[in-house]
């Protein structure tokens, strides 16, 4: 697992390639990382699941009741098979312009 912080933004990138221990590790250690927005890539797997990226559903929604976005960058998966209540990317870029947005709508009240 690495972890970069850039501004309010933390990238927790998984580097094992075993998605339960890299979910079960980012989940263990939440508290470090929950007064950031997370941006998590998952995107090293090539045979991802809707189930595997709906395993982050919990902690996700943890995370959003706190005001804070929580972005998936996934390569290789079916977005529109994924829960809607997760925000899933297939780029970094996109997942950093998503916590923008979503950062100009909690300012505005939204």
């Amino acid at each position: 697992m690495k972890v970069e912080q850039k501004g309010k933004n933390v990238l927790i990138k998984d580097t094992q390639g075993d998605l339960v221990a890299f979910l079960m590790k980012v989940t263990h250690e939440y508290k470090t990382f929950e007064k950031h927005n997370i941006i998590i890539d998952i995107s090293l797997h090539e045979q991802l699941t809707v189930k595997d990226v709906n395993g982050f559903l919990p902690l996700s929604k943890t995370h959003k009741k706190a005001k804070k976005s929580f972005v998936i960058v996934a390569g290789n998966v079916d977005y529109n098979a994924v829960s809607t209540q997760l925000t899933v990317v297939p780029t970094l870029l996109e997942a950093t312009d998503m916590i923008e947005m979503e950062e100009i709508e909690r300012d505005l009240g939204f």
